[in-house]
């Protein structure tokens, strides 16, 4: 599954991502990720929470990014759910590739049993067809 909390620059996704993943915590079985393009984070994160800088490694395009969550996703077979805040920052992403990005995480959701929740500096309105019906929350 994917969801996508979206809205403009400054609307305060991460503070919402930042209490979802901490509550998360709570009920989790399993281990629960978040990346970022930063450790600027750290503190405000549950300990139980493992915290990947993003920046840290040399990730240039979007396939590069995928294939890197993939990295993450096999060292961890009981990785429930993946916290993406800046989504399109940390996965050096283009506006033309969200389509193609959302299909790979989808296959890798079905595949591995992996939720994602994906922090998006864009409006619900400015995204594509494919990332509208993934929208849990439009700030």
């Amino acid at each position: 599954m994917i969801q996508i909390i979206a809205g403009e620059k400054g609307k305060g996704k991460t503070k919402f991502l930042l209490e979802k993943v901490n509550n998360a915590v709570k009920d989790a079985s399993g281990s629960i990720v978040y990346l970022d393009k930063s450790s600027k984070h750290m503190f405000e994160l549950n300990n139980k929470v493992r915290l990947i800088n993003v920046s840290d490694f040399p990730i240039s395009n979007c396939d590069e990014f995928l294939g890197f969550l993939c990295g993450v996703v096999s060292q961890d077979h009981d990785l429930e759910t993946m916290y993406l805040d800046s989504f399109l920052t940390i996965a050096a992403m283009k506006d033309d590739e969200i389509c193609h990005a959302i299909q790979k995480l989808d296959i890798i959701s079905n595949t591995f049993h992996v939720d994602f929740v994906l922090s998006v500096s864009k409006n619900e309105a400015d995204l594509p067809e494919c990332a509208k019906g993934k929208i849990a929350i439009s700030l």
